[in-house]
């Protein structure tokens, strides 16, 4: 187990300082500057600011320098508001992973129970339904969704209630916190509930739920007792990326309802050519992700005891 463990971190870290790698890339070729917008600056300034954050340096130097900052917590300065990219961080992942959470917990939970409604229900009309909810939801991307939300269930609804159930835009009551979580849910929940049907079927038409039923087992005892169980590990894979795919939340979807999460800066960071804002932020996602598929690694063999941390199964 130790062995596995500390191979999965490795190859962690490995990926981690290759993304940091990408990432410095990524940036140099970006085009323009971050000191140039749409107005004339002059160019002595220009250079001096480039010799202020050492990007006037040799590009190998300049990535020599980005790397050791990185790998002591240092992810630069935001070049509009001069403050550093950890604090800005700090203070707007917050919001991101409270919007991500909730949206992880709501697909989980409605994926799984509708993809075990479907597989049981194979052939009917609760099939016929869930797999109609899965087609939307992976065919309609979050932001059309969260658009939609806002206006049946924000304007529409209190057009025809004159009660303000749902507000439309804010992060600050928990009525609000409901429309961006669900808008940000429904592609994960469709994707969970797809895999979790097909898993389901896979594992109901198995020799041990033949025998369970032959000895006169309950239906309900058979699905949740056995089948629930096996089926669910596939989704438990899943789980990894679409956990830290929401739980950093999402940059529109954010944009959308005014939530003061990550996604405003890393698009204020793209429009203004932040360079350092842009990097911090894109690493932060990166690193979580990695961190997000470890832990799902981890716990794979922990859910199934038939898999183990040796890489193979019994």
């Amino acid at each position: 187990m130790a062995k596995y463990v500390l191979k999965r971190v490795l190859y962690s870290v490995l990926t981690i300082l290759f993304l940091i790698a990408i990432t410095f890339v990524m940036m140099q070729l970006l085009p323009g500057s971050p000191f140039v917008g749409d107005k004339a600056v002059d160019p002595l300034v220009v250079e001096a600011l480039n010799a202020k954050y050492g990007l006037d340096k040799p590009v190998f130097e300049q990535f020599v320098r980005y790397m050791a900052n990185v790998l002591r917590g240092d992810l630069g300065t935001d070049l509009e508001t001069k403050r550093p990219i950890v604090q800005t961080i700090m203070e707007s992942f917050p919001y991101s992973f409270e919007l991500g959470l909730r949206a992880l917990i709501f697909a989980a939970i409605m994926g799984v129970l509708l993809g075990v409604v479907a597989a049981v229900k194979h052939g009917t009309k609760w099939d016929t339904i869930t797999m109609l909810i899965a087609l939307i939801g992976i065919s309609v991307p979050s932001f059309i969704m969260g658009a939609l939300l806002q206006y049946f269930l924000g304007l529409r609804l209190f057009q025809w209630t004159g009660m303000r159930i749902f507000p439309i835009m804010g992060w600050n009551t928990a009525a609000s916190k409901l429309l961006p979580s669900f808008a940000l849910s429904f592609g994960s929940l469709a994707s969970i509930s797809r895999i979790m049907r097909t898993s389901m079927m896979d594992v109901m038409s198995s020799d041990y739920i033949k025998t369970a039923k032959a000895k006169g087992l309950g239906r309900a005892k058979i699905v949740m007792k056995h089948a629930v169980r096996n089926a669910i590990l596939p989704v438990v894979t899943l789980l990894g990326p679409q956990a830290a795919a929401l739980l950093t939340g999402a940059f529109v979807v954010e944009n959308i309802f005014s939530v003061p999460g990550m996604g405003r800066y890393f698009v204020i960071g793209v429009q203004s050519r932040n360079y350092p804002l842009i990097a911090g932020t894109t690493l932060f996602y990166g690193a979580f992700l990695v961190v997000a598929n470890l832990v799902v690694d981890l716990l794979y063999g922990v859910i199934d005891p038939r898999v183990k941390l040796t890489g193979g199964k019994e």
